[in-house]
């Protein structure tokens, strides 16, 4: 075990300690208010990029922010994981922000971009595109390579599936996180009737991730019976779009405790890394749920998380 792993570990672990937790963000959703919750949240470690007067949605995206700026920390400490698994890891927030200019080119609203320093692939260059056809050219020459179309759903498929194919391939800590994560995708985009917005090129990815017996469902139940088990578990109990939430939620709470497991290996390295990346990931989306139901007045998180246990 090299001493640059020992000190990413040792980083690692401190950044896992910075989250809000269960009881925490159960807390935090019961408040009356977003802004009584947000009152709350910037005393947190979210309070990097939180502020008190925050609508909703840059609320949201500043707990985001939060973990991009942990995860840019820890790929200071791991440089290996910075240019490899990392920045893999790390691509969901790249795809926000080409989905985002996209929205802007169109006239569209869509928040600021995250800041991603060394953690960028493409967005440099799509961040100088001027046109949706100049934001195709710039994927296509990249590492995302050509999403089919300059259409914003398409691309915002491809990438999306076209990144857990990636996670699949280069990072086995996270396998099972990408092979039920494009499942989930797979039912939403089939659920709304999507499926030819999917480029060639995308169901590539999804065969290559799922086998190709899923391009022969037309409902949710029988996607279920046409993927792999993995994936399949992944939609237990989706009887209609109106269940995926509860698909989410499950899907989230795996990647928690698979990653408090891989996070707690006596021997850091980078599935310790990835493990820690699991605990920021799905801290924030539980904080995120939080803020907004409490922007609605308050309610109960731990009854929508117990509905799925």
């Amino acid at each position: 075990m090299s001493a640059g792993w020992v000190a990413a570990g040792v980083r690692g672990q401190g950044l896992a300690r910075r989250r809000l937790g269960h009881d925490g963000a159960c807390s935090l959703a019961t408040t009356e208010s977003l802004a009584d919750a947000l009152a709350i949240l910037v005393r947190t470690p979210y309070g990097r990029e939180v502020r008190a007067d925050m609508d909703l949605i840059a609320a949201q995206q500043a707990v985001a922010a939060t973990v991009l700026w942990h995860l840019r920390i820890l790929a200071g400490w791991a440089p290996s994981l910075r240019s490899g698994s990392l920045r893999l890891m790390a691509a969901g927030f790249e795809i926000t922000n080409v989905t985002g200019h996209m929205a802007r080119l169109a006239g569209q609203p869509a928040p600021a971009p995250f800041a991603l320093g060394s953690l960028a692939m493409a967005w440099p260059m799509v961040s100088v595109a001027r046109t949706p056809a100049e934001v195709r050219t710039a994927l296509r020459s990249s590492v995302w390579g050509d999403p089919g179309s300059d259409d914003l759903p398409t691309i915002r498929l491809a990438l999306q599936l076209g990144w857990t194919r990636r996670v699949l391939d280069s990072v086995p800590a996270a396998a099972d996180w990408a092979i039920s994560g494009t499942a989930l995708v797979l039912a939403r985009v089939l659920a709304v009737g999507a499926l030819p917005a999917l480029s060639r090129s995308t169901r590539r990815d999804v065969t290559h991730i799922l086998g190709p017996q899923w391009q022969q469902a037309s409902s949710l139940d029988e996607l279920a019976r046409c993927l792999p088990r993995l994936a399949a578990q992944a939609l237990r109990g989706v009887n209609g779009a109106e269940d995926l939430w509860r698909a989410e939620v499950r899907w989230w709470a795996t990647v928690e405790s698979t990653g408090a497991a891989l996070a707690a290996r006596p021997h850091p390295g980078p599935a310790s890394g990835i493990g820690v990346v699991g605990l920021l990931a799905a801290d924030a989306w539980r904080t995120r749920a939080a803020l907004a139901i409490a922007a609605r007045g308050g309610g109960v998180l731990s009854e929508v998380l117990d509905a799925v246990a």
